[in-house]
């Protein structure tokens, strides 16, 4: 932008009208500028910018595309290019995209310690709980599920289902969960580093419910492996049984398995041969028996 310089000249004791005539700039516009340096229009551009990092920072794994929806729905209205335009300007590249200057950088800090230390047993329930994200192709897209397990009865306590990997996933994945067992104040949960459980929207969460975080370390499998086991059975007895063809057949598919087959009939040797809803009837009060 020239006016600036104009400003500048015009200080100096150079006429604007000699300026303009020279860098072949109307006047008005300038006189315009002058009285009100940053536009409407300018404004309302650097608020989208605000909306478009919030959401970056949330959920780093979104594209521009991803980015403008979370934006229109913080009440900002701007086209796809615009909204290409701002990214582009700051950096805001999903991290799974193509490698653009200093994209691809190295996983997050961990927001928690890791207070399990690869030991997963739990005296009582709602002491620790696990939790992580798969995925899933089927005819319409990928399917992403987040789940929520304690550890104490191999129980899936919560669990969220979604076409979108965002942070709300996790967020309600851990709505589900509390709103089942009630009691967690205390109650640890466990995790990878993934920026869906580093999110602002998932700690405050976990703060909300007076609970405790915990993470593992980066690419230590081991770190989360009781979590790990669980997805392994779901893709062998669900996942990949067979090819499916839209979300919504797998979301049934998963929950029936979970709430049906894993809960009910599937006898494990580490709960004494006894389902999760068995182990945890049993050894229970009814006092304090979760739903």
């Amino acid at each position: 932008m020239m006016y600036p310089l104009v400003r500048e000249l015009a200080i100096d004791g150079i006429p604007v009208a000699v300026t303009c005539r020279v860098l072949k700039i109307a006047r008005q516009p300038y006189y315009r500028w002058l009285a009100a340096p940053v536009t409407a229009a300018e404004l309302a551009e650097a608020h989208l910018a605000n909306a478009l990092f919030d959401a970056h920072r949330d959920d780093p794994e979104f594209g521009y595309r991803y980015l403008a929806d979370e934006a229109r729905d913080a009440g900002h209205q701007a086209c796809n290019r615009t909204m290409w335009r701002v990214c582009s300007a700051n950096g805001w590249w999903s991290v799974f995209g193509k490698k653009r200057g200093k994209n691809g950088k190295k996983p997050g800090p961990p927001v928690h310690d890791d207070l399990v230390k690869r030991d997963f047993t739990a005296a009582a329930a709602n002491r620790l709980w696990l939790s992580d994200i798969t995925e899933h192709r089927t005819g319409e897209g990928k399917l992403y599920l987040c789940a929520i397990k304690d550890v104490y009865s191999n129980r899936i306590v919560g669990y969220s289902i979604s076409d979108r990997m965002k942070s709300r996933l996790a967020v309600d994945a851990l709505a589900s969960a509390i709103a089942r067992r009630g009691q967690v104040v205390g109650c640890i949960l466990h995790t990878d580093r993934g920026s869906q459980f580093r999110s602002r929207k998932f700690v405050r969460a976990l703060h909300r419910h007076a609970m405790v975080g915990s993470m593992g370390k980066v690419g230590a499998a081991g770190d989360n492996a009781a979590m790990e086991s669980f997805f392994a059975l779901l893709q062998k007895n669900v996942l990949d049984r067979r090819q499916w063809a839209t979300r919504q057949e797998l979301r049934i598919a998963i929950v029936t398995w979970i709430e049906r087959t894993y809960h009910r009939r599937r006898r494990q040797d580490t709960l004494g041969r006894l389902t999760p809803i068995e182990f945890e009837t049993i050894m229970t009060t009814p006092a304090t028996q979760a739903a």
